[in-house]
C-alpha cells in the first residue's frame, strides 16, 4: 500500500489566506526577517534519544456527548471556551463544536457533499483568533468559520480556492496573519512558504535521512515516508513535525533559525520504493503533535508493519492511534513518558488547566479526557 497515494499524481495546489486578526501572530517586520533568515542554511543539531527520565501512567475518563454517532473522530482543536472535534468519515458534516469545559454540543457543521458550500474531503483545521480555517483536500480549497453572534452555530465567511504550484497539501500551519507553512512532498525541500493569498513564496528546509540513495534517485517516495503531522506555537515561534512512520521529532525554533532533529529508538521512516511509491516496511511513529508553551506533546504508537500484516492474515483488528504521550522540552529534551490507558488519535492540551483531550476512534465514546497532574 501507498502511504500517501495521492502525493505522487502531482496534482497541485497551495494554501490558504487568513484573517487579519491572528492571535499572538508574529508582526509582518518579524515576518520579512524569519524569511530572509530561512535564505541561509538552517543551524541543524541531531539529538539521539532512547528513553525519559520519567514514565507514567494516565487513566482517562470518557466524556458523555448529546450528538449523534460519530464514525471516525481522529483531531481535536481548542480554542479558549470552545472545542472542535473533526469527524474523518462523517456522514452529513465533518466537524461538530463544543463548549468547555462541560462539552456541550454548540453545532454541527462542514456538511459532506457536492455542493458549492459543501466540502469532500476534509483533511485538518487549524485556529487562527476567532476564526477556524478547515482544509478540503477534495476541492482543494480551504473554508474560513467563524461563530455566530448567538454562539451556537458557525457561518461560513469565506473559501479560497488554492494554488497549483504545489503538491497536495496535506496540512498546514498559520505562521502570521499574512503567511503560512505547507509540508512539501516534492522531496526537494521540507516545507513551503505561501503568503495569504496563496502564492508561493519560496521553499526551506530538507529532509533529515542518512538515506543518501532515496535522496538521488527517489525523493517524491522519501517524501512520501517522511510525512509529518505539524504545528506551531506562534507564541514562542516552535515548529514541530513528527513523522508519521519511525521515529523522529523534528523542532524548528523560527526565532533563531536553528533547527533540532530527535531520533528515537525506532530510527527514521523505514520503506521501499515500488513504481515510484513509498512502502512502509518499518514502524507506524507519530499520530499527532501540539507545541504548547512549555512543552511539545506528541502520541507514538510503535506498532511495526510486520505485526500489522500478521494481524490481518490471522483476522484480528489493532486498534487504531498510539497509547505513548510523549513530552519533549522547547528545545528537545525527553522530559516523560505518559503510557495511556487506550489508544487515542488526536490530542488536545491545556497545559494551564493541566488537561489532555483526546479522540478515541475505538470506541463509541470517542472524546477522552485525562488529567496531567494526576501523576504530579
Amino acid at each position: 500500500m501507498s502511504i500517501i497515494s495521492l502525493c505522487s499524481s502531482h496534482r497541485t495546489f497551495a494554501l490558504p489566506a487568513f484573517l487579519s486578526r491572528l492571535s499572538g501572530g508574529l508582526s509582518a517586520a518579524f515576518v520579512l526577517l524569519w524569511l530572509a533568515a530561512c535564505s541561509r542554511p538552517l543551524r541543524e543539531r541531531v539529538t539521539v534519544y532512547d528513553g525519559f527520565p520519567q514514565t507514567a501512567e494516565l487513566a482517562g475518563t470518557p466524556l458523555h456527548l448529546d450528538t449523534a454517532v460519530f464514525r471516525y473522530l481522529f483531531r481535536i482543536r481548542v480554542q479558549a471556551d470552545r472545542a472542535v472535534v473533526m469527524d474523518l468519515h462523517g456522514t452529513d458534516h465533518f466537524f461538530h463544536a463544543f463548549s468547555l469545559p462541560d462539552f456541550r454540543h454548540l453545532a454541527s457543521f462542514g456538511r459532506r457533499g457536492d455542493g458549492p458550500d459543501d466540502l469532500i474531503s476534509a483533511e485538518n483545521m487549524r485556529w487562527t483568533g476567532d476564526t477556524l480555517h478547515v482544509l478540503d483536500s477534495g476541492k482543494s480549497q480551504v473554508a474560513h468559520f467563524v461563530f455566530a453572534p448567538s454562539a451556537d452555530s458557525l457561518l461560513r465567511v469565506g473559501t479560497v480556492s488554492l494554488d497549483r504550484q504545489l503538491l497536495r497539501a496535506l496540512d498546514f500551519v498559520s505562521i502570521s496573519d499574512s503567511t503560512c507553512l505547507v509540508p512539501d512532498y516534492s522531496g526537494d525541500s521540507r516545507f513551503c512558504v505561501v503568503n495569504r493569498d496563496g502564492r508561493l513564496l519560496r521553499r526551506f528546509g530538507s529532509i533529515p535521512t542518512a538515506n543518501e540513495d532515496a535522496l538521488l534517485h527517489s525523493r517524491p517516495a522519501l517524501a512520501q515516508a517522511w510525512r509529518s503531522f505539524i504545528d506551531y506555537n506562534p507564541r514562542n515561534g516552535m515548529l514541530a513535525a513528527a513523522t508519521q512512520l519511525g521515529e523522529v521529532l523534528e523542532l524548528w525554533n523560527l526565532h533563531d533559525s536553528t533547527h533540532t532533529v530527535l531520533l528515537g529508538p525506532g530510527g527514521e521512516p523505514q520503506f521501499q520504493v515500488r513504481q515510484g511509491y513509498g512502502i512502509p516496511t518499518g514502524i507506524m511513529g507519530f499520530i499527532d503533535v501540539q507545541v504548547a508553551d512549555s512543552a511539545v506533546y506528541a502520541i507514538f504508537q510503535g506498532t511495526s508493519f510486520k505485526e500489522i500484516g500478521q494481524s490481518i492474515q490471522q483476522g484480528e483488528s489493532l486498534q487504531d492511534g498510539g497509547r505513548y504521550l510523549y513530552v519533549f522540552s522547547l528545545t528537545g529534551a525527553p522530559l516523560r513518558r505518559y503510557i495511556l490507558d487506550r489508544h487515542v488519535c488526536g490530542i488536545a492540551v491545556d497545559e494551564k488547566r493541566r488537561i489532555l483531550w483526546t479522540t478515541d476512534v475505538n470506541s463509541d465514546e470517542p472524546v477522552v479526557e485525562f488529567r496531567l497532574d494526576a501523576t504530579d
